[in-house]
C-alpha cells in the first residue's frame, strides 16, 4: 500500500485521533497512488499511525478512516461504520412523532464525507470528498440494504466539493423519484420539505431539539422570528400557544411554504405576520417605529466560509443581535443562534456582551444551546461542533 509519511513532530494530532492531515504536515508519498485511493500514514521512523484516503488536490490532503493497523478498507468496513452509526439512532427511528433526522454525521461518525439524512420514506445522501465519491456506488449499494428506502436523492450541489477537484451535482441514486414537497414528523408536527433545492439537505434538522425548548418559553408571547426559512421555529411557537408570530424572511418560496406548514398544522386561522425582507433592514424598520416584542429568535444562515470571513460575520453578529436588543420587551426572551463553525461558542458570547453594551440592556445567559444529538460532535475532532446558540433574558 502507498504511504505517507509525516514530517517530524507532525504526528501528534494523529496520535490523537483527530481525522485530518493538512498538506503541510506530509513530508513526502512513497509509492504510487491517485487522489482517492486508500492509503497508510506513518510518523517520520516509517511507524505505522493510521490509514484514510489521499487528495492532494485539497488542503486537507489525507482523511482518516482507521487507526487500526490490521483494519482493511473494503465492502465490511463500510457495512460496519454505517451499521454503527445507523444503530446510533435507534432511539429516533423507534419514534413514531419524528421521521426525519440525520443517520450519518460525516467524521462525527468516522465516515468522513458522507452526510445522509432521513426524511420519511427517503434518503438524502451528500458525498463531499473525492475519497467518499469513489466509493459512492458501493455506499448506495449498502444503505439501501440495510435500510431499504423508497429512494435515495443525492444533493452534493455544495462548494465544498469544489475545493475537492469535484462538481457539484444532484439527482436521483436509487429508488423512487422524490416528490417536489416531501412531507415529514418531527417531534409530531407536520412540515412539507423541499428535499431537491432546499437548504442543506432540505430542513434544518440539528435544530429539532432547540425547536422543543423554544416552546417553553413561547405561550403568550407575540413573537418575531428571524430568518423564519419554511417556518419550523413559527410551528412550535403556535403549537405552544404563542401570541401573534411576525416571520420575517427574504425567500418569497420558503416564507409561503412557512405559511402552509403553520396551515398544515391547524394554525390556518391565525393572525400572524409573513414578512418578506432583508432582515437586518426589516429590524431596523420596527425598532424606528418603536416595535417591541417579548420573544425574539434568530437564526441565520452561516456568515463565516473560510478564516478571513470570521471578523465580518462577527460584526453582522453583532449588528443584528443588537437589533433584536433594543426590539425586546424588558424582561424578553432572545433565542440567538450561529451555525458557523469557525466562530466558536467563546467568541459568539463576546460578540452579544458587545451588543448588549452598545444596547444599553442588561443581558442573562439562562440556557447554552447546541446541535441536535444526532449531530453529535466528536471529542477528537472539535470542528464538528458547529452550532452555538444562547437564550438570553433581556432585563
Amino acid at each position: 500500500m502507498v504511504r505517507v509519511v509525516l514530517k517530524r513532530g507532525r504526528e501528534k494530532p494523529v496520535l490523537n485521533r483527530h481525522p485530518w492531515i493538512f498538506s503541510g504536515a506530509i513530508q513526502r508519498v512513497e509509492g504510487e497512488a491517485a487522489d482517492g485511493d486508500v492509503v497508510a500514514v506513518a510518523d517520520y521512523q516509517g511507524r505505522f499511525l493510521a490509514r484514510g484516503y489521499l487528495n492532494r488536490r485539497s488542503q486537507i490532503a489525507v482523511r482518516l478512516l482507521t487507526w487500526d493497523e490490521g483494519e482493511v478498507i473494503e465492502g465490511d468496513f463500510w457495512r460496519r461504520r454505517l451499521g454503527r452509526a445507523f444503530a446510533s439512532r435507534r432511539g429516533l427511528a423507534d419514534d413514531p412523532a419524528t421521521d426525519a433526522y440525520r443517520l450519518v454525521n460525516a467524521e462525527s461518525d468516522l465516515l468522513p464525507g458522507l452526510v445522509l439524512d432521513r426524511y420519511g420514506d427517503y434518503l438524502v445522501a451528500q458525498f463531499l470528498t473525492l475519497g467518499i465519491e469513489r466509493w459512492k456506488a458501493d455506499l448506495v449499494g449498502l444503505i439501501a440494504d440495510l435500510l431499504p428506502p423508497r429512494g435515495i436523492y443525492e444533493r452534493s450541489d455544495v462548494e465544498v466539493r469544489e475545493k475537492e477537484g469535484l462538481a457539484q451535482v444532484s439527482g436521483l441514486l436509487h429508488g423512487e423519484e422524490p416528490p417536489g414537497l416531501v412531507q415529514i414528523t418531527e417531534n409530531g408536527h407536520r412540515f412539507l420539505v423541499d428535499i431537491k433545492t432546499g437548504h442543506k439537505t432540505g430542513f434544518y434538522l440539528d435544530q429539532r431539539e432547540n425547536r422543543e425548548k423554544l416552546a417553553r418559553y413561547c405561550p403568550g408571547k407575540e413573537v418575531l422570528n428571524c430568518f423564519a426559512y419554511t417556518g419550523a421555529f413559527a410551528v412550535y411557537a403556535a403549537a405552544a400557544g404563542a401570541g401573534r408570530i411576525t416571520n420575517v424572511e427574504s425567500s418569497a418560496e420558503a416564507l409561503e411554504l412557512a405559511r402552509r406548514n403553520v396551515a398544515l398544522n391547524g394554525f390556518a386561522e391565525r393572525e400572524d405576520e409573513y414578512v418578506e425582507g432583508d432582515v437586518f433592514q426589516v429590524l431596523r424598520e420596527y425598532r424606528d417605529q418603536g416595535r417591541t416584542f417579548v420573544l425574539i429568535i434568530l437564526d441565520p444562515p452561516k456568515f463565516a466560509y473560510a478564516q478571513d470571513q470570521v471578523e465580518s460575520a462577527c460584526r453582522g453578529y453583532k449588528d443584528i443581535n443588537l437589533l433584536a436588543m433594543q426590539l425586546i420587551a424588558p424582561g424578553g426572551i432572545l433565542f440567538t443562534f450561529s451555525c458557523s463553525g469557525l466562530v466558536s461558542p467563546g467568541l459568539f458570547q463576546k460578540v452579544l456582551f458587545a451588543a448588549s453594551v452598545d444596547a444599553a440592556r442588561d443581558v442573562q445567559i439562562i440556557e447554552k444551546l447546541s446541535q441536535s444529538s444526532d449531530h453529535p460532535i466528536l471529542l477528537t475532532f472539535p470542528e464538528s461542533e458547529y452550532l452555538k446558540g444562547l437564550v438570553c433574558r433581556v432585563v
